[in-house]
């Protein structure tokens, strides 16, 4: 039942036919069609009028509920409002689950550029603002599980050698800022901060994506760095 999930989780579509599924899993059709019938009856799946399935409102229900997550977009929401409406671009809250950055919130408009982040995707770390940003701030085994990973390069900036890597990271909380140019969606470029509580521990990290050729401006990093700093202020950290 849980490999159900994963086979979304981890195929970042947002529908998926009875054969993907059942490929994903491993199971007959006939015993991965029983399992769907049952999330589909209990509200975790709607099939739709094609055949495809999709994660339901229930699970979403559900997966509000967690108290850590639910609290950190309720006091970030405001910020992350000015942020956009300074920027008129996308704006991202994420935390780290593993070795992956999972965005929590989103905002953007008609003037946005297109990226692939939205609520409840998962990102590589090593390829967006707000992932690097969190390994920046992440125990050293975490880096060290990523490199024997085998980071993948998704864009010609994303940067996967590990000592290059390890040296971007030391600067990035050295300056409390990561720039993300050309590594997760092309023409693009993220500035990104961290989100500290009360303990002065990194929980979070917030970014605004932009045009690639926007990146010459400085609002935008002060505006990230305000942002983040309001939302720890929030969270009970003081400098």
């Amino acid at each position: 039942m849980l490999a159900v999930l994963e086979a979304f989780e981890q195929s970042r579509e947002p529908t998926l036919s009875l054969t993907e599924i059942a490929r994903h899993i491993g199971l007959p059709l006939s015993t991965t069609h029983r399992l769907l019938a049952a999330w589909t009856d209990w509200g975790g799946l709607v099939r739709g009028p094609d055949g495809r399935y999709r994660v339901g409102l229930r699970l979403w229900r559900l997966g509000v509920l967690a108290p850590e997550p639910s609290r950190l977009r309720q006091v970030a929401r405001p910020f992350l409002e000015d942020l956009y409406e300074v920027s008129r671009e996308n704006v991202h809250l994420a935390v780290r689950d593993g070795l992956k950055a999972l965005y929590l919130e989103r905002f953007a408009g008609p003037e946005s550029v297109d990226v692939v982040s939205d609520v409840g995707i998962e990102l590589p770390l090593h390829a967006t603002g707000v992932g690097l940003v969190l390994l920046a701030h992440s125990p050293v085994a975490v880096f060290d599980e990523l490199i024997a990973s085998g980071p993948e390069r998704l864009m010609p900036g994303t940067m996967t050698d590990t000592d290059a890597l390890r040296s971007r990271l030391a600067g990035i909380r050295a300056s409390g800022m990561a720039i993300s140019i050309n590594e997760m969606s092309p023409d693009t470029f993220s500035a990104a901060a961290p989100v500290r509580n009360g303990s002065n521990r990194v929980v979070a990290a917030v970014s605004v994506v932009a045009h690639a050729e926007r990146v010459i401006d400085p609002n935008f990093q002060l505006s990230v760095r305000l942002a983040a700093r309001g939302i720890s202020r929030s969270l009970g950290w003081r400098s």
